[in-house]
């Protein structure tokens, strides 16, 4: 009798990561994903620091909430970047913090103006950045479902 032989054929990198393979959340369109974070972590940083250092006492919230926009964006990147269950559990939580803090300071700033005389990072949803704040962590989190860690 002939023995039957099952070819396996080549699996992608998403098929890969899903079996357990190799995490590719870092590569592809992952890298441009967190580049762009990457300059979001350094341009929220840059602001909110010369607000802080140079106007806090004119609108101190507003100044602060870009602070933690800067960290959530700066979280954001590295964990994006790094593989593992770990990383990626930091990484939805900080994709899932930027699009409640997009959503949210972007609905108060828009009723109540009055609360922050000056613009944050998130403020108006982002329009100060093209409304990217607000397309971003819904990116991110599509990026990451798909490229999420098999259950094993």
């Amino acid at each position: 009798m002939e023995e039957v032989r099952k070819v396996k054929a080549p699996r992608s990198e998403a098929t890969r990561a899903k079996a357990g393979g190799k995490d590719t959340r870092n590569t592809g369109p992952g890298r441009l994903l967190i580049a762009v974070y990457a300059v979001f972590a350094i341009s929220a940083t840059a602001r909110a620091g010369y607000q802080i250092l140079t106007k806090f006492s004119e609108a101190p919230f507003a100044y602060l909430l870009s602070a933690f926009a800067a960290l959530v964006y700066l979280v954001a990147t590295v964990s994006l970047a790094k593989p593992g269950r770990t990383w990626f559990r930091i990484s939805l939580a900080a994709v899932l913090v930027e699009l409640v803090g997009v959503l949210v300071v972007g609905a108060l700033s828009m009723f109540d103006p009055v609360a922050f005389p000056h613009e944050t990072v998130w403020s108006l949803f982002g329009r100060g950045y093209a409304f990217i704040p607000l397309l971003l962590p819904i990116l991110g989190l599509v990026w990451l479902y798909r490229r999420r860690p098999r259950r094993q």
